[in-house]
């Protein structure tokens, strides 16, 4: 992966500076002479253009790039692309279920086309409403799932820098701050490295969080006025919204409610400005967290509620569960005991549902296995790099490698030995392991088989199809084309109806998937091979224009097809057919 991926991964946001209006005023130019797939790019970079500093302003260009793919026949990788930005735009403006969702669906549209590339960078944004969800796990897990991808494409670190953030996020909400300011530090290091002011300002933002938390007030000051410095100059609302709160966090802790308050207020306006509703919800309980500290218990209560309300509507279970306590204390405060206690019961389930036990156990094993597996690599390479040097060096040269390498050995041991987990490298996991990476190279194998196949069906049909429309063309022309008119398109759809590519993809869909067409038999055995073969078409992730084109028929017949074989299969009618087929 190329070095310009870090930019749609955590430098995305320095598309945003001076040249913004230039930028704009250029695409718009663009948009009158262009039409479907190609003006949807340009909707996509307007809307990308403002994702981050102003997501109201954004939408409405997502919104006219839907519109057009809805009417127009767009590729996988396209309608992949828009499912992301729709997950990147829910994410910012705090609609986390809806982002999951959207996610969720462009690294399936990303994984039918085999792009690790954009599955990496879903995969970890997707991290991010799991984690406000209170779902640390699924979090964590996506974060891993993504710095796996990064590796399996040889990326080079700088583009893990936004996992690293992530991952060092959910350590701040577990309490884990050393281990969280850590991850932090290596972001911080690469973005300087890499010359993004951006990331600069997001990592030392972040590791302030840790020093608040530590209660290193004037040290977490010193960082957050620095970050709030950049992101005003710069006009990134969104970053500046959160940043307003959290130097309201400090001079809260050291005493100053009214410097909070006017903090406070302002990150709640900025974020009101871009409904901004993940900072709208805090910005409201931290404003309540001032009235309460000077006894406005009725304005407190007020923030307290509105806060909850918005955090529910959205999802936010973490803000929600914080919510919940504020509003038991402050009824404590006011003497309505029997309310107080409803609301801290309430507030102990949330809690329980999130952080429980179990979960947090996951959670560390999973950063136990991550640098588990990061320290064999380096065992496995330092092995490498000593297997060379005795063939390549003399032997005084050698021996000093061999020092080298038992050295980082015994560091790398020692570092698995933190961890628990040397104990469990066995002999048997090795050749298991051998003989499973065999196998899935294999399936790999046959995956692309059957991906060639499937798109050579479908360019060879489109390449008729187009033929044939020039003959049509050709037909008034002078009388003797006429004849041979007819002999061409009688070839021509012989041809399209010949079965010698459908046996080929056939035998490759057998293999990849080789209990299909039981799945389906078992649900009514008079099933048709002709309906069999539809279904691989779908499964493939063809549309009815595509599978249409294949088997020289209408659009509209397949439609009708797929209609009479649902029924067939006595599929639920709230069931989409080609999402049914596709999990099958």
């Amino acid at each position: 992966m190329k070095k310009w991926l870090l930019l749609l991964l955590i430098i995305s946001p320095l598309l945003a500076t001076g040249q913004d209006q230039k930028r704009v005023d250029s695409l718009l130019r663009l948009v009158p002479q262009q039409k479907d797939s190609a003006l949807i790019w340009t909707y996509r970079s307007l809307f990308n253009t403002y994702a981050r500093k102003n997501p109201v302003k954004a939408k409405p260009y997502l919104d006219s790039a839907f519109a057009i793919a809805k009417k127009t026949k767009i590729t996988t990788n396209l309608h992949g692309y828009l499912l992301y930005d729709l997950g990147k735009f829910n994410s910012n403006s705090g609609n986390y279920l809806p982002s999951v969702t959207a996610y969720k669906m462009a690294i399936d549209s990303f994984a039918k086309i085999r792009n690790k590339g954009m599955q990496e960078v879903c995969y970890n944004n997707m991290g991010i409403p799991l984690r406000h969800l209170g779902r640390f796990d699924e979090a964590l897990e996506c974060y891993m799932t993504s710095i796996r991808l990064s590796k399996e494409l040889g990326d080079e670190e700088e583009i893990r820098a936004s996992a690293y953030l992530n991952i060092g996020n959910i350590h701040t909400e577990l309490g884990n701050f050393a281990l969280s300011t850590e991850y932090f530090r290596k972001v911080e290091a690469v973005c300087l490295e890499f010359e993004n002011p951006w990331g600069v300002a997001i990592s030392r933002s972040n590791i302030a969080t840790n020093f608040y938390k530590e209660k290193r007030y004037e040290e977490a000051l010193e960082l957050y006025s620095t970050s709030l410095k950049f992101f005003l100059e710069n006009d990134y609302q969104v970053e500046a919204a959160e940043e307003y709160g959290h130097v309201g966090d400090v001079y809260f802790e050291m005493g100053s409610a009214e410097e909070a308050l006017e903090y406070y207020n302002k990150a709640f306006k900025e974020a009101e400005n871009i409904n901004d509703k993940a900072t709208m919800v805090i910005a409201r309980r931290k404003i309540g967290n001032v009235r309460f500290k000077q006894r406005d218990y009725n304005e407190a209560l007020q923030n307290y509620e509105k806060s909850l309300d918005l955090a529910l509507l959205n999802g936010a279970k973490v803000e929600a569960k914080d919510n919940l306590l504020k509003i038991a204390d402050t009824y404590a405060a006011m003497g309505h005991f029997k309310a107080a206690y409803n609301y801290r019961t309430r507030h102990f389930v949330a809690h329980d549902s999130i952080f429980e036990k179990n979960k947090i156990d996951q959670i560390n094993l999973l950063e136990v296995q991550y640098q588990t597996e990061m320290k064999e690599t380096e065992i496995a390479l330092q092995k490498e790099e000593i297997t060379t040097l005795n063939q390549e060096v003399e032997i005084n040269t050698l021996k000093k490698g061999l020092y080298a390498g038992g050295m980082f050995s015994a560091l790398a041991l020692s570092g698995l030995l933190f961890f628990g987990f040397r104990q469990r490298m066995k002999k048997n996991r090795i050749a298991r392991e051998k003989q499973e990476e065999i196998y899935k190279q294999e399936i790999e194998h046959k995956k692309k088989e059957l991906a060639s196949q499937t798109l050579h069906l479908v360019q060879k049909s489109r390449f008729i199809s187009e033929l044939k429309d020039n003959l049509e063309k050709v037909r008034s022309s002078p009388e003797k084309f006429k004849v041979e008119f007819k002999r061409i398109v009688m070839l021509l759809k012989k041809q399209s109806a010949a079965d010698k590519d459908w046996e080929v993809f056939k035998s490759y869909f057998s293999e990849v998937h080789q209990d299909f067409d039981e799945k389906l038999k078992s649900l009514n055995s008079k099933i048709t091979d002709k309906e069999l073969r539809l279904a691989s078409y779908v499964k493939m992730g063809l549309n009815n224009t595509e599978i249409a084109d294949i088997l020289n028929v209408l659009p509209s017949s397949i439609h009708t097809s797929k209609y009479r074989l649902k029924q067939k299969l006595n599929i639920d009618k709230k069931l989409e057919f080609d999402s049914f087929i596709k999990g099958l």
